[in-house]
């Protein structure tokens, strides 16, 4: 909403012949570099850019506040300092405009490191009003729709996107280092699948078909190491059609990654050097605090053994359960689930028995096979599949695979999908030919996982939410 006053003030600006938009300006420092070497740069020239936070004055001897990417510093506007064309301008300057300053680095008289300015640049009038309390936009809507107000007001907003940017730049330098090629795989997809999740749907006119937003680009990277790809990785923006709350959306990013000749065994040790040294390369150790409660990440970590123990906890063997026996055993445990079925009721047992009791670094292993459309049996236990996820403070952050490979037993468990997706079951995924169709040709032995970055992120900063760490969350429209 534009203000008045400020309009006003761009008129008059603009009838002096002074251009509240220009095009560039000559930004030479920023102030936390001037803050860090104050000794060396004190009583030489420099410019700055960035947003008035604040402007006060005592007299003629004027303070104004900048805040750039990153950090803020005073200016220091005086009659006897700054041009007389400048000290114009400070009538037509408000709170919330960009400005570059020119002048001479120093300290104020109560010793604050400031820079003496030469000349003042107006280099976006600010036309609508900042928040009432600048130093702490608290609204919960209105900083998560309005994002550019919450970067403005609240300091510690930067620093959660900046360590999210940190944790995806590790990823990538991680797997880099060890021979993984980064891909793109497609986002509309003819045929979705690789997670049990409900797609986004949406025509093609082109191809007068339906396509979906991808769950997971799991089955397009596998098909990668069909054709010779030893290891290949993809940092993914994936789409899941479900509720929205403090640790789903419905578009998150994920780091996926495959490597050929490995199982679930090799990936536990390398998802252990991955997250341990990411941590220590964030904090300078292996332990952190997260919502008042240590989290240890020194490796190994702990592991727990998913059946054997619901079993223990439940006196139930969630292996052989059966779709038939589940409504009984979800009316008896009071589950409530979105499809009575042994997946979604095993799923439910989980989350009651285990769950809670999961908040140091912890792998949850061996699922029972049921569960498990694209992964190999146990070894030695059919009832079983190598797979296990990690869980940090409750939450889960990844899940792996000791990939299938068999193209006739893949078939028959795609098949198997197939018919609870007719019963009802709206997150079992249908068929995909293309990838049985690759998949015949033949593929190594494979380890694959996902890692959640948005949960990871709001854990190694400390947030209950994973909407502070998107720079713009999914909201219900306005209308």
């Amino acid at each position: 909403m534009i203000d008045r006053f400020k309009q006003e003030k761009l008129k008059k600006m603009l009838d002096n012949g002074i251009d509240p938009y220009p095009y560039s300006f000559k930004q030479e420092l920023h102030a936390l570099d001037i803050k860090k070497d104050y000794e060396t740069l004190k009583g030489t020239k420099t410019s700055i850019a960035g947003r008035a936070m604040s402007i006060r004055h005592m007299g003629q001897l004027y303070f104004i506040d900048i805040l750039d990417a990153s950090d803020k510093i005073q200016v220091l506007v005086s009659p006897q300092m700054t041009s007389a064309k400048s000290i114009a301008l400070l009538d037509l300057i408000d709170m919330g405009d960009i400005l570059g300053i020119r002048g001479i680095i120093n300290k104020s008289k109560r010793g604050e490191i400031s820079i003496e300015a030469d000349e003042i640049t107006v280099l976006s009038k600010s036309l609508s009003p900042m928040p009432e309390k600048f130093h702490g936009l608290s609204d919960t809507e209105t900083r998560y729709r309005q994002r550019h107000l919450d970067l403005t007001a609240n300091p510690e907003t930067r620093r959660y996107f900046i360590t999210r940017a940190r944790i995806l730049s590790y990823f990538r330098n991680f797997l880099d280092s060890r021979g993984y090629i980064e891909f793109e795989t497609p986002i509309l997809q003819p045929a979705y699948g690789g997670a049990n999740a409900e797609p986004f749907v949406t025509r093609y006119r082109a191809l007068d078909a339906d396509f979906y937003l991808r769950v997971s680009d799991e089955l397009y990277l596998k098909r990668l190491i069909i054709g010779g790809m030893e290891k290949v990785y993809e940092v993914c923006k994936d789409f899941r059609n479900e509720d929205i709350d403090s640790t789903h959306n419905p578009e998150f990013t994920q780091v996926e990654f495959y490597e050929a000749y490995k199982d679930y065994n090799d990936f536990m040790t390398m998802t252990e050097e991955l997250l341990s040294s990411l941590v220590r390369n964030l904090f300078g150790s292996y332990k952190i605090t997260y919502q008042g409660k240590e989290l240890d990440f020194t490796p190994p970590f702990k592991r727990v053994y998913w059946v054997e123990e619901v079993k223990k906890l439940s006196g139930i063997d969630v292996s052989v359960l059966t779709d038939e026996e589940s409504g009984e055993v979800a009316r008896r445990e009071g589950l409530k689930t979105s499809t009575l079925n042994a997946y979604h009721v095993a799923d439910g047992l989980f989350d009651k028995y285990i769950k809670p009791n999961l908040s140091d670094p912890t792998f949850v292993l061996d699922f029972p096979a049921y569960m498990c459309p694209l992964t190999k049996d146990k070894r030695g236990n059919p009832k079983l599949s190598e797979r296990f996820e990690v869980y940090i403070a409750g939450r889960e952050e990844g899940n792996c695979y000791s990939e299938l490979t068999d193209p006739v037993e893949q078939r028959k468990k795609f098949e198997d999908q197939e018919r609870e997706r007719q019963r009802g079951d709206a997150e079992a995924p249908p068929s995909d030919e293309d990838f049985l169709e690759a998949i015949e040709f033949g593929m190594p032995p494979t380890a694959g996982i996902g890692l959640s970055i948005d949960r990871l992120a709001m854990i190694l900063t400390d947030n209950i939410s994973i909407k502070e760490l998107l720079a713009f969350p999914t909201m219900r429209p306005r209308k």
